[in-house]
């Protein structure tokens, strides 16, 4: 194992760490610490949400590890397109772009359930094999056939998870810097503000990751930057992103969907050489990096991210 994993996982034992003498057993919830945060949270949530500006429905449905929360927007005789989110960033986070996705795309939004968001866990925490049916569960609930899909960051790492499988409804995947899916974390030193920011909580350490992470982070809403931060703050830690291996080159080989992989010129996560493995291994793949942008694409440039994602899944 070479010195960046290392690292990373030393990081991240430290966070786990210093998370775990916090929980409090008179509130049992997977996420959040105490009720009083996590209505915090879902109140900054609800106003976060209101940023999309256009029509949308929230529903709950009950799933084998607990309740799936699903944002969907966009016409009911639209083709069906999922969106998976980044790492505690909750389905709000696609404000910038939803109203070009659900001009003409049935859009589902999806929180997923072992982050902060309105998701809810019953159970301990997912492997990747239980990530897979959990989702699957939900495209069920739905009937969702030949469906694309949008992962942005974490929520790339699954796209291609569920990319990956056998049998599965997708027709177009579309990589938003996708988080530990080509190659391991491009710049671990860097990336280390996000960790420490879990540790240590506060509104100084938050901006220092919004700048590592942003090539503009002047362009972050207001009100979703409040919610993204109680997203670090009050949220419990989980040992999941230890669990997020890039795939081998025999499963990216098993995607045959066309896949559109875009990826920031200042990306902290990824570089040239994630687009590079793209291209070797996935066979129907289109690559492109997008000029001042880091890993928060849909938040730096917006409307090239948008144009992109609307051209390849005409």
């Amino acid at each position: 194992m070479n010195i960046t994993k290392l690292l990373f996982r030393f990081l991240v034992f430290l966070l786990l760490a210093g998370c775990s003498s916090t929980k409090q057993a008179k509130f049992d919830d997977y996420i959040f610490q105490t009720r009083k945060d996590k209505n915090a949270y879902i109140t900054t949530y609800d106003k976060s949400l209101k940023l999309w500006g256009i029509p949308y429905t929230e529903e709950n449905i009950k799933t084998s590890y607990g309740t799936a929360h699903v944002v969907m927007a966009g016409p009911k005789n639209g083709k069906d397109l999922v969106l998976l989110h980044g790492m505690d960033a909750s389905s709000t986070m696609w404000y910038p772009n939803i109203k070009a996705l659900a001009k003409t795309y049935r859009v589902y939004a999806i929180d997923f359930l072992m982050e902060p968001g309105k998701s809810t866990m019953t159970s301990k925490a997912l492997s990747s094999e239980e990530i897979a049916i959990w989702y699957n569960e939900i495209f069920n609930h739905y009937k969702l056939k030949n469906f694309d899909i949008i992962g942005a960051s974490r929520g790339g790492w699954i796209a291609t998870l569920l990319a990956t499988q056998k049998t599965n409804s997708i027709d177009k995947v579309v990589l938003l810097s996708p988080a530990q899916t080509f190659k391991f974390i491009d710049k671990v030193g860097k990336t280390s503000s996000a960790l420490m920011l879990k540790l240590f909580p506060s509104e100084k350490k938050f901006g220092k990751t919004l700048k590592t992470f942003a090539a503009h982070p002047e362009n972050i809403n207001p009100v979703y930057r409040r919610q993204f931060y109680l997203a670090n703050k009050y949220a419990k830690s989980n040992s999941s992103m230890l669990k997020m291996h890039p795939f081998s080159d025999d499963e990216l080989k098993s995607i045959s969907n066309p896949v559109l992989v875009l990826i920031g010129d200042t990306d902290v996560i990824n570089s040239e050489e994630s687009l590079e493995r793209a291209q070797k291994y996935l066979v129907n793949a289109k690559t492109k990096t997008v000029k001042d942008a880091g890993h928060f694409l849909t938040i730096d440039q917006p409307k090239i991210v948008n144009d992109a994602i609307v051209d390849f899944l005409k």
